[in-house]
């Protein structure tokens, strides 16, 4: 099963997708996390990519899009979940050519839509484990134990600095802006599907679940 993940950002993108990883052993691509990976690799691929990045200029398509390949050439069989890909048109349209040439396809477009000023109550309160990723809230899902991570007993707790109103409005300008396009272009293809984002974590996950089936 293949999948992409849309939501803006503190929608729960990535918490929905870390359970998605340990409840169905699906892998994630993050394309972040793909360069910062191949960039230190040594390979051919990581080499190209070291080179643009050094040079401070936005890595190409062509190049991420051969990140993923040579990830998904690795064969999981539970599938993945592509984060913060595709982001333009012609991504989306390069993935598909991508799947369709390795024998795979895309099942769904899950979009974890949210209310803008739900969403900044949301996001001024929280806080992420620097070391797992797993995301807290002061008062939806504090720590259990004040500054040690439920998940990992890590105790790198952090804030972005940008998790506030005003920045969070221009975040969200962008990511309307960006992804617009690639809501209608799924839907179109009959492959866009939306749960509630506002509501529990636990039933967020259930609505994705019952979209996936």
């Amino acid at each position: 099963m293949n999948i992409i993940l849309l939501g803006p950002p503190g929608a729960g993108k990535g918490t929905q997708a870390r359970r998605l990883v340990e409840e169905k052993g699906m892998e994630q691509l993050s394309t972040g996390d793909m360069l910062r990976e191949a960039r230190t690799s040594g390979t051919e691929m990581g080499e190209k990519v070291a080179a643009v990045m050094d040079a401070g200029q936005l890595v190409t398509d062509e190049i991420v899009i051969g990140l993923i390949e040579e990830k998904i050439k690795t064969g999981n069989p539970a599938g993945y979940i592509f984060d913060g890909f595709p982001r333009t048109l012609p991504q989306a349209d390069a993935l598909a050519e991508l799947l369709s040439r390795n024998g795979a396809q895309l099942e769904a477009v899950i979009e974890i839509a949210v209310d803008d000023e739900a969403l900044v109550d949301r996001i001024s309160g929280r806080f992420t484990c620097g070391d797992c990723g797993e995301v807290y809230h002061d008062t939806t899902k504090p720590t259990q134990q004040e500054g040690v991570c439920d998940h990992c007993a890590g105790v790198n707790l952090k804030r972005r600095a940008d998790d506030n109103a005003d920045s969070l409005r221009t975040r969200l300008m962008e990511y309307y802006k960006k992804t617009s396009p690639l809501l209608g272009y799924y839907y179109a293809n009959g492959d866009l599907k939306s749960v509630d984002g506002l509501q529990n974590i636990d039933v967020v996950a259930k609505e994705i679940e019952a979209a996936l089936s």
